[in-house]
């Protein structure tokens, strides 16, 4: 009778260190795991740089459009078309002085 109940009381203890072994390894996985907590927390900071990124580039977009609409032909921003000649072709005004 012993060793019957020595038997059970092993396959027992093998049992429960199975469910053990397979309850840490979840645990595991679903915090370091590639889709675990960890990685979620990862993924949100990436979404908040890309978002300033974003942010920056539809600022930078606005201007260039409002640049080029200043300089098309149905509005003509002469201070803009200008400043524009001036740096590109090096015009000056005869009373200007130009530092270098």
């Amino acid at each position: 009778m012993d060793q019957v109940q020595s038997r059970s009381q092993i396959r027992l203890l093998g049992i429960f260190a199975v469910a053990l072994a397979a309850s840490l390894y979840f645990a595991f996985a679903a915090v370091q795991g590639e889709y675990g907590l960890f990685r979620r927390a990862e993924i949100n900071a990436e979404i908040l740089q890309q978002r300033v990124i974003l942010d920056d580039l539809n600022a930078e977009i606005a201007q260039i459009t409002n640049l080029t609409e200043r300089l098309s032909d149905s509005f003509l921003d002469l201070d803009l078309l200008d400043e524009q000649a001036r740096d590109v072709l090096g015009y000056a005004r005869p009373n200007e002085i130009i530092l270098q």
